[in-house]
């Protein structure tokens, strides 16, 4: 087993988003997302998998498919399907989250990388 805090060492970026992977191998990723108040993960969309979210701090929009905001807190997961369209927006505070995605298309070896996988944690 192995495991990380998720709310340590928390980097964020004063001009856009930050993304860190937190594990990632050929069977799926976990990325720490980290927003300064107001700033904005633009429409994208993930064609491999589902995107989970699951927010750790602060407040935040998130639309999908249907474009139409909602805001969420801490506690809460979101479940984005498959190629489906989705955004964020941070509050007036920062806004912490996790996403998990089943494969990781580009990794078709047995490497494994992010901060669990180099033993950084």
């Amino acid at each position: 087993m192995k495991a990380a805090p998720l709310l340590e060492q928390l980097v964020f970026d004063k001009d856009k988003p930050h993304a860190a992977a937190l594990y990632v191998d050929k069977e799926g990723r976990a990325i720490v997302w980290t927003l300064e108040p107001h700033q904005i993960v633009h429409d994208h969309r993930v064609p491999e998998s589902p995107f989970y979210v699951v927010i750790l701090q602060g407040h935040g929009w998130f639309s999908g498919a249907d474009g139409k905001e909602e805001r969420f807190g801490p506690n809460t997961l979101l479940v984005f399907e498959t190629d489906e369209n989705h955004r964020v927006r941070a509050e007036n505070e920062r806004l912490v989250f996790v996403g998990f995605l089943h494969g990781a298309p580009g990794n078709v070896s047995d490497k494994v990388g992010g901060e669990i996988g180099r033993g950084e944690v």
